[in-house]
């Protein structure tokens, strides 16, 4: 169940933050209002799944694996473009993310 919850609170980070730009500033309220109740949610989750994952490596996953979906929200949302550097950023988060999963003794299984 914990993995659901961590998927469910990144997928809930990434809508937040993808309609922060959207805000403009807080000042449009429908953004704003999907903004709050986005980490609302995202926090909420991300406190069961720290209930049986340990804080270092949940945070791993929700905040890097954010970080990649937000970067394909830029591509297709707002036309945003990565240069190699950023791909090959990219490319090792997600690496880091599934070493850690397939060979760390510190996630539960």
């Amino acid at each position: 169940m914990s993995y659901l919850y961590l998927a469910i609170a990144i997928i809930a980070e990434v809508i937040a933050t993808s309609a922060l730009k959207a805000t403009n500033g807080f000042t449009e309220i429908i953004p704003s209002g999907i903004v709050v109740v986005g980490y609302a949610v995202a926090f909420y989750f991300l406190s069961l799944v720290l209930k049986t994952l340990p804080i270092g490596i949940a945070y791993a996953i929700w905040s890097g694996l954010g970080v990649v979906l937000i970067a394909v929200v830029g591509i297709y949302l707002y036309d945003q473009k990565l240069d190699y550097a950023a791909i090959l950023g990219i490319s090792l988060i997600i690496s880091g993310v599934i070493v850690m999963n397939l060979f760390s003794n510190t996630v539960s299984h």
